[in-house]
């Protein structure tokens, strides 16, 4: 696999992604992909996969959405900045011919205009300049072509971030208040900023409809304190700390998450937003 060089207005995303964290979600992709199941299914649904289709996977990370996307008979494309995911992506698909992938900036990376589909499963919210990165996307497209995306709506919708978030917050440094609208997962929670995006970057009858599912983060809380806290929005703000400091935000996690245990686990909503769209 080639290397991807981190420069351009992403840079810091590249960085990002090709650092030890891309190599955490190598390792928690199993988990990962069962957390998001409910959304994922629901999100390849409303993109109406069709056989034979070209379809191109925005941030496809480790591959799941690929390859279902594939199994359907789309003709899939996976692209994404992080080499750790897009090698064990690769792994993944060992011995078949669909999905390929490709390790580029999508916001940079010259396309030819022949995907009938642009998808995404929580991949598009990351760019520093998202008309500039989704007009580049829209090149990607035929005429007549589709979008269809997934997105997280505002994190206080989102309680399986904002209810761990709370525990931990008031144990951490105050920090400067953060543009909700800064690359990161929740860059998009608001539907009319995204609606905005989309027309400024060409597309037409562009759509955002809300998507609620409870998100299953354990089988008890001690399972669902520590992998909340190993990856996703929550372990960001615990990055820096010491081993011994940690354990102590976790334990605070496993406390505040053990009234949510029930016989079948840890289970707390999420929201987010389909996003849907047309090349003129």
């Amino acid at each position: 696999m080639s290397e991807i060089e981190a420069s351009g207005p992403n840079e810091a995303q590249i960085e990002y992604w090709n650092s030890w964290m891309g190599e955490r979600w190598v390792q928690n992709q199993e988990d990962l992909d069962q957390l998001l199941a409910p959304l994922s299914e629901a999100a390849i649904s409303a993109a109406g996969v069709r056989r034979n289709e070209r379809a191109l996977d925005v941030g496809c990370g480790c591959g799941a959405t690929s390859l279902v996307m594939a199994d359907r008979g789309a003709i899939t494309t996976g692209i994404d900045v992080s080499r750790p995911m897009l090698e064990h992506a690769r792994t993944r698909a060992e011995g078949r011919s669909n999905p390929e992938f490709v390790l580029a900036d999508a916001a940079l990376h010259e396309f030819n205009g022949d995907f009938d589909l642009l998808f995404s499963r929580f991949g598009v919210m990351f760019f520093v300049e998202p008309v500039a990165a989704f007009a580049n996307l829209r090149s990607a497209l035929r005429s007549g072509g589709r979008v269809c995306f997934l997105c997280w709506q505002p994190a206080d919708r989102n309680p399986w971030v904002s209810v761990p978030m709370a525990a931990v917050l008031p144990f951490l440094p105050p920090s400067e208040p953060v543009d909700p609208r800064a690359p990161g997962p929740f860059a998009f929670g608001d539907a009319d900023y995204v609606s905005d995006i989309l027309t400024q970057a060409g597309f037409d009858d562009v759509q955002a409809a809300p998507l609620e599912r409870p998100l299953s983060l354990g089988q008890n809380a001690t399972i669902a304190a520590e992998f909340v806290t190993r990856i996703g929005p929550v372990s960001r703000v615990l990055v820096d700390l010491d081993e011994a400091r940690r354990n102590e935000l976790v334990a605070e996690v496993r406390t505040t998450l053990s009234p949510y245990e029930r016989a079948e686990g840890v289970a707390l909503g999420a929201a987010c937003w389909i996003v849907t769209a047309v090349n003129p």
